[in-house]
C-alpha cells in the first residue's frame, strides 16, 4: 500500500497550539533540546502531530478506565548533520521493559532475516569460532538462523517478556537489558566480541545515539562489521508516510545522517544498499577502517542534490498530511452514512498514529484484528477499540477492512 493506494490509509488531531497540519513556522524550533547526533541547537520544524497516547501500548479493560498518558509528537530537522528526529525522548523503560511486538508473527520479517543471515554467513566464513550479536533482538527471530548453523549468537534485548521467549522457545541467549557503552565495555572485557552485529529497526528508537554507536564500535572484532538497517527519511517524506512517526522512533535516518553520526564514533560506512521493506529502507555495513564503496559516494551526492539537509524539501509535509485526512475521512463518512461496516486489520503502532491524529475511532470503526496474540483482547491505544484474531474476518464477514499494517500488505492480502 503506498502512495496513492497507501493515502487511503493517511491522516490529524493536531496540537491545539496549531492549524492542523501546520508547523510552527519557518524558523528554527526554539527547543530546551539539540540535535541528538551533533548537539545543534538549531532544530528546523517539519509536522506537529499534537499529544499523542504511546503508540505501543495496548490497554487491558481495566485500564480503559484511568487517564492515558500523552506526550507530544513534533518532527524536526537538524540541517547541520541532516537528522530528522522528534523533540520528545520518552523514558526507555515506559516504552520497551514489556513490549508487544514480537518479529516472528510476520513471514516477511522472517524470510528477510533468513536471507541476511544466509549471505553473511557466506561472505563472511562464519564457523562455531565466531560470534554473531544483535542489538534489540526481539525474539530471537534473526539469530536463531545462526544458531540452526552451529554459529555462536548472544542477543542483547530490553523486552522481559519478549527476551524470555528467545531464550526458552528458541534457546537464543539473551541480554536482558538496553545496549549502551557501558554494556559494549563489559562485553569486550569478557572477551565477548562480535564478527557480525546486527542492529535492525533499533537506531531509530536511540535516544545516546554517540553513546550506542560507541558501543557498536568497542564489541566489534577489529575486521567485525555492523549491519545496521533504518527506515530511510527520503521514503517517509516521498510517499508520505507520516504514520510511521511515534514516540518510540526518535530518529529517522538519511545515509548522509547515518555517516555523519558513525564518523562522529570512529566507524565508516563501506557500502549501503536501499530496500523495499517497512515501506523503504537503508541498509548500511560499518566497520573500523577500509574504503566507502561506490554507492555510498552515489547516494551521499544524490541526497546532496535533493536537499537532505535543507529544511525547504520538508516544507508542504503536514498540508499533504492534512489532504490525506480529508480524503480517508470523507471516505469513511460515505461509507457508514450507506450502512457498511468497516474493521481494521493491524493493531500497529503506525496504525496508532494514523487513528489518532486522524481522529477516527468507533463513530466510524466496528473492530480491529492483528495477528499478534499478544495484542488480542487488549484495546487500541487513545480509541480503545477491541483486538481480535484475523480469524473474526471471515466470522463476522465486514463490508470494508482498513489495512493499517501497510507495510505487509503482500502478506497480509
Amino acid at each position: 500500500m503506498r502512495d496513492a493506494a497507501k493515502s487511503k490509509l493517511m491522516a490529524t488531531s493536531a496540537d491545539p497550539r496549531l492549524p492542523r497540519g501546520e508547523s510552527r513556522g519557518d524558523g528554527p524550533l526554539p527547543l530546551g533540546v539539540g540535535c541528538r547526533i551533533c548537539g545543534s541547537p538549531d532544530l528546523h520544524p517539519i509536522l506537529s502531530l499534537g499529544r499523542t497516547p504511546l503508540a505501543n501500548r495496548f490497554l487491558t479493560s481495566e485500564q480503559l478506565a484511568e487517564a492515558e498518558p500523552r506526550f507530544p509528537l513534533d518532527l524536526v530537522i537538524c540541517p547541520a548533520c541532516s537528522l530528522v528526529q522528534i523533540t520528545e525522548t520518552v523514558p526507555p523503560a515506559h516504552l520497551f521493559s514489556h513490549y508487544a511486538y514480537f518479529s516472528s508473527f510476520s513471514d516477511t520479517l522472517l524470510s528477510h532475516a533468513e536471507a541476511l543471515s544466509r549471505r553473511m554467513m557466506a561472505d563472511h566464513g562464519l564457523s562455531n569460532d565466531s560470534l554473531v550479536m544483535e542489538i534489540a533482538s526481539n525474539d530471537g527471530y534473526l539469530l536463531q538462523y545462526y544458531r540452526r548453523a552451529g554459529i555462536p549468537v548472544l542477543g542483547i534485548e530490553p523486552a522481559v517478556n519478549i527476551a524470555k521467549v528467545a531464550r526458552e522457545q528458541r534457546g537464543i541467549p539473551t541480554l536482558t537489558n538496553f545496549f549502551s557503552r557501558e554494556m559494549a565495555e563489559r562485553l569486550a572485557s569478557r572477551l565477548q566480541r562480535a564478527d557480525v552485529l546486527h542492529a535492525n529497526n533499533v537506531l531509530a528508537h536511540v535516544a545516546d545515539l554517540n553513546g550506542v554507536v560507541e558501543g557498536i564500535g568497542t564489541v566489534l572484532k577489529d575486521r567485525g562489521v555492523a549491519v545496521v538497517e533504518v527506515p530511510y527519511v527520503k521514503d517517509l517524506i516521498d510517499h508520505l508516510e507520516f504514520d510511521t512517526i511515534y514516540h518510540e522512533h526518535l530518529c529517522y535516518f538519511s545515509l548522509t545522517a547515518l555517516d555523519r553520526l558513525f564518523v562522529r564514533n570512529g566507524l565508516r560506512v563501506i557500502d549501503v544498499e536501499r530496500m523495499a521493506i517497512h515501506g523503504g529502507s537503508l541498509r548500511v555495513f560499518v566497520a573500523r577502517g577500509g574504503r566507502p564503496g561506490p554507492r555510498v559516494g552515489q547516494m551521499l551526492a544524490d541526497e546532496r542534490a535533493w536537499g537532505v539537509s535543507e529544511p525547504e524539501f520538508y516544507r508542504g509535509f503536514g498540508q499533504r498530511v492534512e489532504r490525506l485526512r480529508g480524503e480517508l475521512t470523507s471516505l469513511l463518512t460515505q461509507l457508514k452514512h450507506a450502512g457498511q461496516r468497516i474493521a481494521v486489520y493491524g493493531a500497529s503502532a503506525k496504525g496508532s498514529t494514523l487513528l489518532n491524529y486522524f481522529g477516527i475511532g468507533h463513530e466510524f470503526l466496528d473492530f480491529v484484528v492483528d495477528r499478534n496474540t499478544a495484542k488480542q483482547g487488549r484495546y487500541t491505544p487513545g480509541t480503545h477499540l477491541k483486538i481480535f484474531s484475523p480469524e473474526k474476518l471471515s466470522e463476522d464477514r465486514p463490508d470494508y477492512c482498513l489495512l493499517l499494517s501497510w507495510n505487509f500488505a503482500d502478506e497480509i492480502l
